[in-house]
């Protein structure tokens, strides 16, 4: 019978989920052995058009199943089920320098995953898909609140999970790009975390004064947590990325007023002012751009301008102060900031102060600067607007596909295993 006289069907399981849940692909009725292209297409919030497909043979029943049956290429090959999400990227003609990023956390990514006859590679808006299913992809599961905060003069949102609570919190930092960013927020509340996604470089007062904010901006965050009825004051965890990671240190080291239940650090540095600013670590950070490389892309690699690790003390944090918890977890291939050399030499110092059994390091290989969360495609270079000269440049982060993706599975799953393991009662998860 003739693949085109077929009603093939198409399914996905399930059909709505959160973004760091696994679905199953499965395709019936089509020919015995027949070649098949299956694509997942996003039009994302920014109004581009993202796609991944893989190319897949039949077997003699006429049944594809994404879960068993490698894909023989496209923009993933193998047995890889959640390579059409992963491995998405901007289709051919697209604007360079794209980064899928969630903004609106409050709707769910909506994907198309289509099937098509033959090994397709382009021209997939001039053929006719043989079935498709529009897949929902969610930040925030439900009976999540999302409440805006400006209480401290706090420019940021407070997800809660769904209950009474009361929760333990994640106070969650973002990098040098500046914005409010919730998604990582969103999806933490999903899990059962209270978070607080602050905006601590482009915020409201620093819109109307020009001031970056000082270094108490990040303890009335920690306080409006502490203080918060639905929240148990005494768990409270602190998570960095990048240039967020930088603040994550400085408070979990010296911090009088923090009393941090644990921290997690993501592709960070301990290399800063220790008694600086945001302003003047940025300031610092300016004073080494003589270091930044260019590829012959003209990628800028960020990379080398804190290194070498300075000796004086004045400009590394001294880790050996660390009274909790650590997660630290950096990429081999980060082009974009030292963490590697930098995760190393915390490594030393806290052997040496004697509390490295506070430290729960994970090193990922081939692995770049941005480790989202699971699933999410991976970006080795986009635009970026530096928050203090409100440049555009393309940067560099670095990372290998399949390795790094890998990496982000691998590296959330960890971490929502070292935020239950300290934020919650391991003798009874109810007890809080």
């Amino acid at each position: 019978m003739a693949q085109q006289q077929r009603c093939v069907q198409l399914s996905v399981r399930p059909s709505r989920a959160l973004v760091d849940e696994k679905f199953k692909v499965l395709v019936q009725n089509a020919s015995p052995g027949a070649e098949l292209t299956v694509r997942s297409h996003l039009h994302t919030e920014d109004k581009h058009n993202w796609e991944a497909f893989g190319h897949y043979i039949c077997d003699s029943t006429g049944t594809l199943n994404l879960c068993q049956d490698p894909s023989l290429g496209g923009t993933y090959e193998g047995v890889e089920p959640m390579g059409l999400m992963w491995s998405l990227r901007p289709v051919p003609g697209s604007k360079p320098g794209l980064r899928m990023r969630k903004t609106n956390v409050e709707t769910p990514l909506e994907v198309t995953i289509s099937v098509y006859q033959g090994h397709l590679s382009e021209d997939f808006p001039e053929q006719k898909a043989l079935a498709a299913v529009l897949v929902e992809r969610w930040y925030m599961a439900p009976g999540v609140q999302r409440i805006p905060v400006t209480e401290y003069n706090l420019t940021a949102t407070l997800f809660l999970p769904p209950g009474p609570g009361p929760f333990p919190a994640v106070l969650d930092l973002w990098g040098g790009g500046g914005k409010l960013v919730e998604y990582r927020a969103s999806l933490l509340a999903s899990h059962g975390f209270a978070a607080l996604a602050l905006d601590y470089l482009t915020n409201k007062l620093t819109v109307e004064t020009g001031k970056m904010m000082e270094n108490d901006y990040f303890e009335n965050a920690y306080k409006f947590l502490e203080q918060h009825p639905q929240i148990v004051g005494s768990r409270i965890a602190m998570w960095g990325l990048s240039f967020g990671t930088s603040m994550t240190f400085k408070m979990a080291a010296y911090s009088k007023v923090m009393k941090l239940r644990c921290a997690v650090c993501y592709s960070g540095s301990h290399i800063q002012p220790v008694n600086g600013s945001v302003e003047e670590i940025l300031k610092y950070c300016a004073q080494n751009e003589g270091k930044t490389r260019v590829t012959e892309n003209q990628e800028v690699i960020w990379h080398d301008i804190l290194l070498p690790i300075p000796e004086d003390p004045a400009f590394k944090v001294d880790m050996g102060r660390l009274q909790c918890p650590l997660l630290l977890v950096v990429g081999q291939d980060d082009q974009n900031w030292p963490a590697f050399v930098s995760a190393m030499d915390m490594k030393v110092m806290m052997e040496k102060a004697g509390n490295s059994h506070l430290l729960n390091l994970l090193i990922y290989p081939d692995t770049g600067h941005l480790i989202e969360p699971p699933y999410s495609p991976h970006t080795r270079t986009s635009i970026f607007r530096d928050v203090t000269s409100k440049q555009l440049c393309m940067v560099l982060w670095g990372g290998r596909t399949v390795a790094h993706s890998r990496a982000q599975e691998d590296s959330w799953r960890k971490t929502l295993v070292f935020l239950r393991e300290h934020l919650y009662d391991r003798r009874n998860t109810s007890n809080l």
